[in-house]
């Protein structure tokens, strides 16, 4: 069973940074698109940036211009560089990733918390 693996939320104050990494516990055959969603308390789980083929690349409106997502399809890894954080840019961060026969795997999400 493959696992997606996130590491690097924490507690920041606003306007600092974070860089968020995904892994998967070993090589995903034939990966399409990875990305990051989030959900804040109440609120359902929205799409924070995806990266397809490893170069095109999708923001969220309120993230445009403060988040970069990077990653390597061959290696099954995603980054996301967080900058200027907002509070509400506090959420748990899950990553993503969908396979060319549209099988998605999960990871099981990490505490991103800005205060201000």
């Amino acid at each position: 069973q493959v696992q997606l693996v996130e590491s690097g939320g924490g507690s920041v104050q606003a306007g600092g940074s974070l860089r968020l990494s995904c892994a998967a516990s070993r090589s995903i055959f034939r990966v399409m698109t990875m990305g990051w969603y989030r959900q804040a308390p109440g609120k359902q789980r929205e799409l924070v940036a995806t990266i397809t083929s490893g170069t095109s690349t999708n923001y969220a409106d309120s993230v445009k211009g403060r988040f970069t997502i990077s990653g390597d399809n061959a290696e099954s890894t995603v980054y996301l560089q967080m900058n200027s954080l907002k509070p509400e840019d506090t959420a748990v961060y899950y990553c993503y990733c969908q396979r060319t026969n549209r099988f998605e795997y999960w990871g099981q999400g990490t505490q991103v918390t800005v205060s201000s």
